[in-house]
């Protein structure tokens, strides 16, 4: 098991709590506010234990909150990315993937394949890029795009939990 380094959640109050890990899920402090709410026991300051609370608190959601939760993620390598206007943790990400290197060819085959994508899925594309770059994320992305609907869902929330646990180990 893995502690905290910067903080013990057992000792935050809730609004410290939800501060805290407001942004683990993508502008979706209700998946804080929710893991405070289930009790802040000891066991919470393991990585591992906080990241199942929440990884349990998102598969359990209704479609509504998942689908909300999926369309707060940024397009990879997209018009928001280039603006500067991503969560920092998502501009680290990103970054750290090399997306920001990309070639005018791989910014218009990303812009290209995130419409191709949003059109069939109705969300955007969700991979946690942490040790991939961005040759990997868009070969994943042009496998992913002949997944069905459902399949593709169950795996952008998958990837959203590898990404919460990812924010959570920065912590």
């Amino acid at each position: 098991m893995t502690a905290f380094h910067t903080l013990k959640p057992s000792t935050l109050s809730r609004d410290e709590f939800v501060a805290a890990f407001a942004d683990i899920y993508e502008h979706s402090p209700w998946v804080a506010e929710k893991a405070f709410d289930l009790g802040h026991d000891p066991s919470i300051d393991q990585i591992e234990t906080l990241h199942q609370r929440m990884s349990d608190i998102l598969l359990s959601a209704d479609h509504t909150s998942q689908l909300a939760l999926i369309n707060a993620h940024p397009d990879l390598a997209g018009k928001a990315a280039v603006q500067g206007q991503l969560t920092q943790a998502s501009t680290d990400e990103q970054a750290g993937a090399g997306i920001h290197q990309c070639t005018a060819e791989e910014f218009s085959r990303f812009t290209e394949l995130n419409d191709a994508y949003k059109a069939k899925f109705k969300f955007p594309f969700i991979m946690a890029v942490k040790g991939s770059n961005r040759h990997q994320i868009l070969a994943a992305f042009e496998t992913r795009i002949h997944n069905s609907v459902e399949d593709e869902f169950k795996c952008a929330l998958a990837e959203i939990n590898k990404i919460a646990l990812f924010r959570l180990l920065t912590l």
